[in-house]
């Protein structure tokens, strides 16, 4: 039997997506693999239905720099409405528990948040993506059924209060991969002395890419009618998700070897930990490596041949 050909075009980049509010994250990844005739693509990490802001989606080759975007710092601005408890800690859960709010004085509300500011321990929600012996806890929750979770550390780089009043807070938070904005909003409530869920949220921030570097779906479909190349020119280059990464240069001769998978040996190399790998001065991107401890840099992810993107790759500095 012969294999299933993979249907669509071999684009490759990466789409900075305002995902509307009211769609997963899958959702929203899937109609823009279609709007672009994608062969491939992946998201960054879940954005929640009730949430809106930036979802870096990679096409093609860039899904080998997903990881990196994944485990990169998120930012936020979200509602933290006092007075009542969710079943989700968001506003989408049924109420399970409703107390006063007692009289806020910003004095207080910036107290309690530097509480929450640096390494805190997480129990995550069970209305999360984390799986429990191959299930989705989400799913669990909507049958009843609750399961231990394991308290797991996170950094909040930054937690400001941008306004408040009677019942809610709005607060704008830096924070590390798996923080749970849900649970942070139900602990600052409690510890105001009330009850609490996330409101509204909006991520504006993930890695290097910025709220407003985002397109919506409607401009997306709106360019769609006018083809696929419309839509290639919104793409930024794979190596836009790695730009605070050191960029070094290899020969030809160097880079046919390392693009085989092989450790190459780099002269006055200075840099350590993950860089950014190009063939030739103001060459083509070829992949991420990892300096060794006798000097020499590995291959870790390696890109294939690439398909033409609509902007050209830069090598250092914001996209």
């Amino acid at each position: 039997m012969s294999r299933r050909r993979n249907k669509g075009r071999p684009v490759n980049g990466i789409l900075l997506l305002d995902k509307p509010h009211g769609i997963t994250s899958n959702q929203a990844l899937q109609k823009v693999k279609r709007l672009f005739r994608a062969r491939k693509a992946g998201h960054t990490g879940n954005l929640d239905p009730m949430a809106s802001g930036v979802l870096p989606i990679c096409l093609g080759e860039a899904t080998k720099m997903s990881a990196f975007l994944l485990d990169a710092d998120k930012g936020y601005r979200g509602t933290i409405k006092l007075g009542v408890r969710t079943s989700s800690a968001d506003a989408e859960g049924e109420i399970i528990e409703r107390r006063a709010v007692p009289e806020l004085r910003e004095e207080q509300i910036r107290e309690v948040l530097a509480r929450f500011t640096g390494e805190i321990q997480q129990i995550p929600p069970m209305y999360s993506a984390l799986k429990h012996r191959g299930q989705p806890l989400y799913k669990l929750a909507r049958q009843g059924v609750e399961v231990e979770r394991k308290p797991r550390v996170v950094t909040i780089h930054r937690l400001e209060l941008l306004g408040f009043g009677d019942d809610h807070i709005e607060i704008e938070i830096h924070c590390s991969k798996g923080t749970y904005v849900r649970t942070l909003a139900e602990e600052i409530g409690a510890a105001l002395g009330s009850c609490a869920h996330l409101g509204g949220l909006v991520r504006t921030k993930a890695g290097p890419f910025r709220l407003e570097q985002a397109v919506t779906l409607e401009h997306l479909e709106r360019e769609a009618r006018q083809g696929v190349e419309a839509l290639d020119g919104m793409l930024l280059p794979p190596e836009s998700a790695l730009l605070d990464r050191p960029a070094v240069t290899l020969s030809r001769e160097t880079a046919h070897y390392f693009c085989k998978g092989q450790a190459v040996f780099v002269p006055q190399l200075s840099a350590s930990g993950w860089i950014r790998i190009y063939e030739g001065e103001g060459g083509r991107f070829l992949g991420v490596g990892t300096v060794l401890e006798d000097g020499r840099v590995a291959p870790r992810r390696v890109l294939g041949v690439q398909a033409p993107t609509g902007q050209a790759g830069t090598r250092g500095g914001a996209p």
